[in-house]
């Protein structure tokens, strides 16, 4: 029988000793960062289980804040109580006139821009009143005055021509009831034929701009002086995520909902009121409006949302099209005075304008 002589093993070189053991650290690392993740998961109850998976790969990373809700299996709305009847409104706002129940009646003289074109024109009455701002907060884009000369705009405006408006608007946001978060990321199409199911339209923009500043054309609802507690505005600017809002009905925009909202239910701020009583017209979310101008898309979102933008009633943004939705994208209706208007059917069948199936996953 033969016997083998071994040669003694070469020591490896000091580099490959130290790459092995990197990776072997590494390996222990991912292993309990991956068990971390797994233990976190499993303290947040509002996770549902059946999506555990998908939260490892970044679906759902962590607790929901919110409790949402998918309203007819495209647009979200954070789940909310009334905090009163719409005719309990009515009366106690006293000011519905002969507008369907949860509308205003405005009615008056509305200044108009001395130029057809207006945007971007020195002429136009956005233009300017930012003549008369007494102090800047920011000059950069998104300006913001926080104060205008009352006095001066009046003794400017005086002769600017004037157009005589009439018509109903919702007091809040869509679904239009105090205590109730409005309904989100919904187009400019999706917005007029929820307001033609009951039995409405959406405002034009006119309509809107001076429901918001009244015959004096405020630069604000409630004034001259930008006050950020009145309404909500100036929230710090969260970047968002595009690819999560696809599909817009599935668990991962629920998510970024829940990860990028910052605004109130409606009719929560009583300083954030225009002169005729409408409310939430400036910040909380921006709201879809029908241009007036010939020869540019009907698509034209007012009011600014709740980051730190204008947030006054004159300005527009005039650069999305009619199928364009986003996270804090929402609107309201108008409708022509002594109009019957209609409930909705999901709401008529459920008492919650809430009320929808959740995404497969979450069921």
């Amino acid at each position: 029988m033969h016997r083998y002589a071994h040669s003694p093993r070469k020591p490896a070189p000091p580099r490959a000793r130290a790459l092995r053991a990197a990776a072997a650290a590494g390996f222990a690392l991912g292993v309990a960062g991956l068990a971390l993740l797994v233990l976190r998961l499993a303290e947040a109850p509002a996770v549902p289980p059946t999506l555990a998976t998908g939260a490892i790969t970044g679906a759902l990373p962590r607790r929901l804040r919110f409790e949402w809700r998918l309203v007819r299996d495209r647009h979200w709305q954070i789940a909310s109580s009334p905090a009163e009847s719409r005719e309990a409104t009515d009366q106690i706002e006293g000011n519905r006139g002969v507008c369907p129940t949860g509308m205003v009646e405005v009615s008056g003289s509305m200044k108009l821009d001395p130029t057809p074109r207006a945007q971007g024109d020195l002429r136009s009455i956005d233009e300017m009143q930012r003549t008369t701002c007494k102090h800047w907060i920011s000059r950069d884009y998104p300006e913001r005055c926080a104060e205008f000369d009352r006095e001066k705009w009046l003794a400017m405006s005086r002769d600017l021509d004037t157009k005589p408006m009439h018509f109903c608007v919702d007091r809040y946001e869509y679904p239009n009831q105090k205590g109730v978060y409005p309904v989100i990321l919904v187009s400019f199409y999706e917005a007029s034929e929820l307001c033609a199911e009951e039995g409405k339209r959406l405002c034009d923009e006119a309509e809107w701009t001076f429901a918001c500043e009244g015959e004096e054309a405020r630069p604000y609802p409630y004034g001259y002086v930008r006050d950020p507690e009145a309404c909500v505005v100036d929230q710090p600017w969260r970047p968002f995520i595009e690819t999560a809002l696809r599909p817009r009905g599935g668990p991962a925009a629920m998510a970024e909902m829940d990860r990028l909202w910052q605004g109130m239910p409606s009719g929560v701020q009583p300083r954030c009121r225009s002169p005729f009583g409408v409310y939430d017209m400036t910040g909380n979310i921006d709201e879809w409006t029908r241009s007036v101008r010939e020869g540019e898309r009907p698509s034209i979102l007012k009011g600014g949302y709740w980051g730190p933008v204008r947030t006054r009633c004159r300005p527009s943004t005039r650069s999305h099209d009619e199928n364009h939705m986003f996270y804090q994208q929402g609107f309201r209706c108008c409708a022509d005075p002594g109009a019957a208007g209609a409930a909705p059917a999901d709401r008529a069948a459920s008492g919650d304008p809430a009320a929808a199936p959740l995404p497969r996953e979450l069921r």
